[in-house]
């Protein structure tokens, strides 16, 4: 690759993936949100230009960009986890986002998904399972993921979907688990949580952005990718492993008759097969580097 276009790059995964592109030398066309204060999260990295466009208007990158593109990752997506009505939109904007892709002479079209595509399955999951959302924002991803695909075999483009599981790591947004309780831990604070007794799986912001990247460059194309950690285990584990590292006082106190439907055990057999990738940064480590070395 040597020069490509990110949506919502600004965002968490996306700021972590135009971080990995700069280190490469790739030349980075970065879609934001115009003055969003998220932005200068990317106005350091000297390969990468911001370029203001909001999701709808995709249609006018071809004329925002000057020359053409190899690679289009697709990572922009506004939602609301459960309101049909204001997830649906997001489809409609894949699809865009391919077309423009095609007009910039993109080979290749990155886009990700979700582990919430797979909705409430207590199994190890695998690509090859039907989508059975439980969720407005599932519903739209895995629509985008069929709708984007058949835009892009009509328009004689690669098209590769990565299905990220649990991200944490640089830029994390509040609301999430990892960051609050990391900043409740760091202020000597515990926190009421679930039974935490389902498995999960957590994968390192820099390492799934590494992941996009090796789907990009030796990906099959046509195929979804399932992009985590594989490791998974109770969520209780690492929620300990966080207090250890973080404030071993603190108390974290669990609720037993708050047992979450879902349960994350994916498989990472299919990126590593055919890509060589897998993951680098221990959860203790992703830790240290995100709360004790910021």
């Amino acid at each position: 690759m040597k020069r490509v276009i990110v949506t919502g790059a600004a965002g968490f995964a996306g700021a972590n993936l135009c971080i990995e592109l700069n280190k490469s030398n790739i030349e980075v066309l970065a879609i934001v949100r115009e003055n969003s204060t998220h932005n200068d999260r990317l106005k350091n990295l000297e390969n990468v230009t911001m370029i203001n466009c909001d999701m709808d208007n995709y249609e006018m990158l071809p004329e925002k960009i000057t020359g053409s593109c190899d690679t289009f990752f697709h990572l922009a997506w506004k939602g609301d986890r459960d309101n049909a009505e204001v997830e649906y939109p997001n489809v409609f904007h894949t699809v865009k986002a391919v077309e423009a892709a095609a007009k910039l002479g993109c080979k290749r079209f990155v886009a990700t998904g979700s582990q919430a595509e797979y909705g409430a399955i207590n199994r190890v999951q695998t690509e090859d399972m039907c989508p059975a959302p439980i969720n407005a924002y599932g519903a739209a991803k895995a629509a985008a993921l069929y709708m984007s695909k058949r835009r892009c075999e009509q328009l004689e483009i690669d098209w590769i979907w990565g299905r990220i599981f649990s991200l944490y790591g640089l830029y994390e947004p509040g609301g999430r688990l990892v960051t609050d309780l990391a900043n409740a831990l760091l202020s000597g604070k515990g926190m009421k949580v679930s039974a935490a007794t389902q498995n999960w799986d957590y994968l390192y912001s820099m390492d799934g952005a590494k992941a996009l990247i090796a789907l990009a460059e030796k990906g099959r194309s046509g195929e979804i990718y399932n992009i985590a950690n594989g490791d998974y285990k109770p969520l209780k584990v690492y929620l300990e492993e966080m207090k250890t590292i973080l404030c071993k006082s603190a108390e974290l106190e669990y609720d037993m008759n708050n047992v979450p439907k879902v349960s994350l055990q994916p498989s990472i057999d299919k990126i590593y097969k055919d890509t060589g990738w897998k993951p680098e940064v221990t959860f203790e480590e992703g830790i240290r580097n995100t709360f004790l070395d910021r």
